[in-house]
């Protein structure tokens, strides 16, 4: 017997939840519908469920985009069918495999069934359906084209899951062989380098300069690798002290952007992002003041765009074009902010945003094909310079040893 947690609704249009013990699924909706009960959501009580290693069990955290992104598929499509939107928000909540998500969506299938709107009441998940979701199935739900805007939705979380997945894919072998290297190294200095600077001390030698550097480092590294560690651990909680702090986060975001090499990037990925969210909110029939107050939200974690967006949000709000408010700001790029005035002109803002995203988009791409083919033979290199110096170093006074036994 397994117990059951459901949400109903009475003839009479009230909502209401509980618990009822059964065999299996099939057998509560069974005795609940001979009630009269028309259900929203039911699914097992997880407390009482048998079975540790159950597959929810192991899925039951995390919300990822590839979860957000599967839910605005399926729900784009069972409103297309012409499924009820509670209906639908029922369905997906009982049969989601995350059991997070589940649960979230349970609690929106509630707010919804009891005369919620669907976008007030995906805002109040604002740690799962971000800004963005809830302003753009706001725009959905007022223009009767929910559906529509649900499939753009989607098609915004793929684009970002799928630049995401290929930074993650372009940095984790690097991280790994650098990660593998570090051990090696330390390897050598902790355990090789000692033994034999040992056997130097027991036949007196005068040990080569570069020797006596790399032995100084070994004991150094063997004597107080703990307080090294304290102390790279005091660090890190320092530094992430200070950038929870608003000037510290703002600092950390203009050091960041302006960073060899890798400043670039990080600021063609935020073009990218802001531009593709922008022509998205557009195409939902979101205005303009609303979508760039939205980026302004979106942008928590970068204050340089999100100081930015509020002084252009606040020109557009006193009257000024859109590329003259963005390029007020200083921080964009000429090419958007006159492609931006060509939209305007043109009328096809939304349509010159998106190509602007892909040509960002593509930028992004070919930077990351780039550091792929550079990083690997990179580290290569320098690692194995490396060790070689560890391994000379070594070699050196068993020259200078193996002379002076031929010499006897």
């Amino acid at each position: 017997m397994s117990r059951f947690i459901y949400t109903v609704q009475d003839p009479q249009g009230t909502v209401s939840t509980g618990n009822i013990d059964a065999d299996d699924e099939d057998k509560a909706v069974a005795a609940l519908q001979q009630k009269g009960l028309f259900i929203l959501s039911i699914q097992a009580d997880q407390d009482k469920s048998k079975g540790f290693f159950s597959l929810k069990s192991l899925n039951k955290g995390k919300i990822s985009g590839r979860d957000l992104v599967f839910f605005g598929e399926q729900m784009s499509t069972l409103l297309a069918g012409g499924i009820p939107l509670v209906r639908a928000l029922s369905l997906l909540s009982e049969h989601a495999d995350n059991r997070a998500l589940g649960a979230v969506l349970a609690e929106i299938t509630k707010e919804v069934s009891a005369g919620g709107t669907f976008h007030k009441a995906l805002a109040k998940h604002p740690k799962v359906f971000g800004d963005i979701w809830s302003s753009l199935v706001q725009a959905g739900e007022v223009s009767g084209q929910l559906p529509t805007v649900l499939r753009q939705i989607t098609a915004y979380s793929e684009s970002q899951e799928n630049i995401r997945s290929k930074i993650i894919t372009a940095v984790s072998y690097p991280a790994v062989l650098a990660i593998m290297s570090v051990g090696v190294l330390l390897y050598f200095v902790v355990y090789i380098v000692p033994v034999f600077a040992q056997i130097f001390k027991d036949f007196k030698l005068e040990l080569p300069a570069l020797t006596k550097f790399i032995v100084a480092v070994s004991v150094a590294v063997s004597n107080y690798f703990v307080l090294m560690l304290v102390i790279l651990i005091g660090l890190i909680f320092a530094f992430r002290a200070y950038i929870s702090t608003e000037k510290g986060r703002y600092n950390y975001n203009v050091f960041m952007m302006k960073f060899p090499l890798l400043g670039n990037l990080l600021k063609n990925m935020q073009i990218e992002r802001l531009l593709t969210t922008m022509a998205t909110l557009i195409r939902s029939g979101v205005s303009i003041l609303n979508a760039v107050s939205v980026l302004e939200g979106a942008f928590k974690k970068n204050l340089v765009f999100q100081y930015a967006l509020r002084n252009a949000k606040n020109e557009i709000a006193s009257g000024r074009s859109i590329s003259e408010s963005f390029k007020k700001t200083g921080i964009f790029p000429p090419l958007v902010t006159e492609m931006m005035w060509m939209g305007e002109e043109s009328g096809k803002l939304p349509d010159i945003i998106n190509t602007l995203s892909k040509f960002y988009e593509e930028q992004i791409d070919q930077w990351l094909r780039r550091f792929s083919a550079m990083i690997d033979p990179i580290l290569v290199v320098g690692i194995g310079g490396v060790i070689a110096v560890i391994v000379m170093s070594i070699f050196l006074p068993i020259f200078k040893l193996s002379q002076i036994g031929g010499g006897m």
